[in-house]
């Protein structure tokens, strides 16, 4: 099953919005956070109580191959780790190129009724 996907320009809304699940039981293990920008994803994971996308979801072949490939095609190698399909990790990396953020949820419940 795909991750619930949610788009961001602004920091301050994903953090309420992370803050929303938080108050309706989502577990921190199922909330990411993905930016094109390692120390902007890690500030908004901290700051959020979120994780980002690392080596434990992904198998030790393309942790390694991500040490030495661009920006790029490690962040739809994550993408295509948390279940979307090559196109659809296209898509979402090319959004993480604009600025986006995405914030991705991996429990089953109904996110869009929470935020």
């Amino acid at each position: 099953m795909k991750p619930f996907v949610q788009e961001y320009h602004n920091d301050e809304k994903l953090q309420n919005d992370v803050q929303k699940l938080a108050d309706n039981g989502i577990k921190k293990e199922h909330i990411y956070l993905m930016t094109h920008d390692e120390d902007r994803t890690e500030r908004l994971a901290n700051n959020t109580d979120a994780n980002t996308v690392g080596a434990q979801e992904m198998n030790f072949a393309e942790v390694i191959g991500n040490i030495f490939s661009e920006k790029g095609e490690e962040l739809r190698n994550k993408l295509q780790d948390l279940g979307f399909s090559e196109s659809e990790a296209d898509s979402y990396e090319e959004d993480l190129d604009e600025g986006k953020i995405l914030l991705m949820v991996t429990e089953s419940e109904d996110i869009k009724k929470i935020i």
